[in-house]
């Protein structure tokens, strides 16, 4: 997370020194030239000029806003997947179980008092439910174990106490 913080501050400086230095040079090859020689250079540069601010949005786009997005709209579904039952953490930091599930607020269980709290759905930052059932199943699909997946599942009654539930009614 640190890392891409710092690549886009990195990258945004970068973008402001360049549109810094487009224009500098411009400004420069606008003194030095003369006659009908500036007004080919002014095109030139003015051209270079919105091809390299074309530039800088398209990464600014890629490198900022299309994360940004992407992060909100999983935020949003582990938001409206959030169950009775599950563990989460508000962005204040409030760890709790949710007993009651509305349109746009939930109702947690926090503390060993087990004090209620309604909230807004928007505040859920993230579901430690949901992310240990997912890590276990990754786990589980990376050993290729089948047995992980039934010790966790709810099995029913095997075969042979099946045979035998069927003797003793017969």
């Amino acid at each position: 997370m640190n890392f891409k913080k710092i690549f886009k501050a990195a990258m945004s400086v970068w973008a402001v020194s360049a549109v810094t230095a487009v224009s500098a040079l411009n400004a420069f090859a606008e003194g030095e030239s003369s006659g009908s020689a500036q007004s080919g250079t002014a095109q030139g540069s003015g051209i270079s000029m919105l091809i390299s601010l074309a530039l800088i949005f398209v990464l600014m786009y890629f490198l900022m806003i299309r994360p940004q997005k992407k992060k909100e709209k999983e935020t949003k579904a582990m938001q409206s997947n959030i169950e009775i039952g599950d563990e989460i953490v508000t962005i204040g930091g409030i760890v709790g179980m949710v007993i009651r599930k509305g349109d746009d607020n939930i109702v947690i269980e926090t503390g060993g008092e087990r004090n209620k709290m309604r909230i807004k759905l928007w505040a859920v930052s993230e579901n430690t439910t949901a992310l240990e059932r997912a890590k276990e199943a990754k786990a589980a699909a990376k050993k290729g174990d089948s047995s992980a997946l039934t010790s966790a599942a709810v099995v029913d009654d095997t075969e042979d106490e099946k045979k035998s539930k069927k003797k003793n009614k017969d």
